[in-house]
């Protein structure tokens, strides 16, 4: 915790914060995507995509769940899925998963979960849709398997946002799947035939 108090300290010395970028970030933000991804901390989208501050609009949660439409109760994913597209404008949505999952391997495992209460219920989002490989209806799936179908299936789940429909109608809005390698760094892509592929730089 100290360096990252120390870095903290010293941030304004390492920025040039009276270049025109970051005094046009006080004017407002307009981020061209918004990046739906899990909270691990291995994972860090502006490092990943190499974001300026300003580009990308984050949300960030356990598995990168996106919770149905409509659920009861208060949600910040929902909030912040509706204010970046209503209020913000953002014409590019990235669902990303990434390999050495916890949640997923939680899900993948059959963990008990008994002990982490908050955990299990925000999994349980996630497991119905999961049930084709997590079920036995594919033989021993492999963590790609699990993460990369949680991403189709988080997808789908946010096309069926009011908000998102309307843009895709329209034309206004792109979806993307991502999956992240944690360990080579290499992002593979969802294609239109559903599968998921690294592309040339």
């Amino acid at each position: 915790m100290k360096a990252l108090l120390d870095r903290a300290r010293s941030f304004k010395r390492r920025v040039d914060f009276e270049s025109g970028e970051y005094r046009r970030l006080a004017e407002g933000q307009y981020p061209e995507a918004l990046f739906i991804t899990c909270s691990d901390s291995r994972v860090i989208p502006a490092l990943i995509t190499g974001a300026r501050p300003g580009e990308i609009f984050e949300l960030r949660n356990a598995g990168n769940i996106v919770p149905p439409h409509g659920r009861q109760g208060a949600s910040g994913e929902a909030a912040t899925i509706e204010y970046a597209l209503e209020v913000l404008g953002v014409q590019d949505i990235v669902v990303c998963g990434h390999s050495h999952c916890g949640a997923m391997g939680a899900l993948k495992s059959g963990d008990d979960l008994s002990a982490l209460p908050g955990v299990d219920a925000w999994l349980q989002l996630a497991r119905p849709r999961l049930a084709p490989v997590l079920d036995g209806q594919v033989e021993d799936p492999s963590m790609p398997d699990v993460a990369q179908l949680n991403v189709v299936n988080q997808l789908a789940v946010l096309r069926s946002y009011p908000a998102t429909r309307r843009r895709l109608d329209t034309g206004r809005l792109r979806l993307h799947g991502w999956y992240y390698e944690v360990d080579t760094g290499q992002v593979h892509e969802l294609d239109e035939d559903g599968l998921f592929r690294v592309h040339a730089a």
